[in-house]
């Protein structure tokens, strides 16, 4: 058995304020604080800083402070390291706000733009973004186009695997994107409460892809640190690793992540990492049953391995 852990690259993701120190940063409107999270991650070994300064439960953030801040931290940043950016929010407004501060000559690779999904009101502005600024770009599973206009949550892994066939086609005729440009997003839910099997969705997803000859060179990542949502301190870690070697087996190679503390697989020999695969595997459904009472079979295994880590 192989035990070296894959090559996961990582999107770090402090500057956010979920997280406390970008908080207190952004209450301050201090510069110098998103300075030290941009350098600390780029140092640590991120590949791409992730820029998020929208409100969280806990802090309410208007557009147009978003909007009024973005030319003051955006310079600041790129003062401190030359690590590519990706601007994360689902408005045009942002992205352009941002891409009007931003100074491609400081940054050693492309900006990103997080990210597409098909229910975004200025698609077609954001393709054009995206082909001016020779940006890199990802693009949500999660949500499918439908036959009528509109969009949906998708609930299948086929409608995600059709819809990243439909921004592939988008984003190579019309933005001039090749399939390394092109990150997928295929969606990942709180492990102990995914009634949906939307983790398995995403797992089935990225497999669909992968063994797509037409999609060979597309990466793909996911927002790690709602994975283990709810789950003990003392387990959450190494079950969000876990996840990491399991999907790094599908295709994943990215991820949004914290770089202090879960951006590194496990080796595939842990024992975790057997009883994630168990729990997951639990999740599926059989025998008619329905999704809902596979998910909670699954959740069942993820307390009982809750359980046995608090009991150590």
């Amino acid at each position: 058995m192989n035990d070296a852990p894959p090559r996961i690259r990582i999107i770090g993701e402090l500057i956010n304020n979920a997280y406390a120190r970008a908080r207190k940063a952004w209450t301050a409107r201090d510069p110098a604080g998103f300075k030290d999270l941009a350098r600390m991650q780029d140092e640590k070994g991120a590949d791409i800083v992730n820029l998020n300064v929208d409100g969280t439960q806990s802090v309410s953030v208007r557009m147009e402070e978003m909007l009024e801040f973005l030319p003051v931290v955006i310079p600041a940043i790129q003062d401190a390291t030359d690590v590519p950016l990706s601007f994360d929010n689902p408005s045009i407004l942002y992205h352009r706000a941002a891409l009007a501060s931003f100074d491609r000559a400081k940054c050693r690779g492309k900006p990103v733009m997080n990210s597409l999904a098909a229910s975004r009101t200025h698609l077609d502005e954001m393709l054009e973004m995206i082909r001016e600024h020779d940006m890199r770009c990802v693009v949500m599973a999660s949500e499918k186009f439908l036959p009528d206009g509109g969009s949906a949550q998708s609930l299948d892994p086929k409608d995600s695997h059709e819809t990243i066939r439909r921004f592939v086609d988008l984003l190579v005729d019309r933005a001039g994107r090749t399939l390394d440009d092109i990150i997928v997003d295929p969606g990942l839910a709180p492990v102990g409460a995914d009634t949906y099997g939307l983790v398995n969705i995403g797992l089935d997803t990225m497999r669909l892809c992968s063994d797509d000859g037409d999609l060979r060179g597309l990466h793909f990542s996911v927002g790690l640190s709602n994975f283990a949502w709810g789950t003990p301190r003392v387990v959450r870690d190494d079950l969000e690793r876990a996840y990491l070697t399991i999907a790094s087996e599908v295709g994943l190679d990215m991820a949004l992540a914290n770089v202090e503390r879960n951006s590194e697989p496990l080796p595939p020999d842990h024992p975790i990492v057997d009883e994630l695969r168990r729990a997951l595997d639990a999740g599926r459904v059989v025998d008619g049953e329905t999704v809902e009472e596979a998910g909670f079979r699954q959740a069942m295994c993820i307390m009982d391995i809750c359980n046995a880590r608090l009991e150590e």
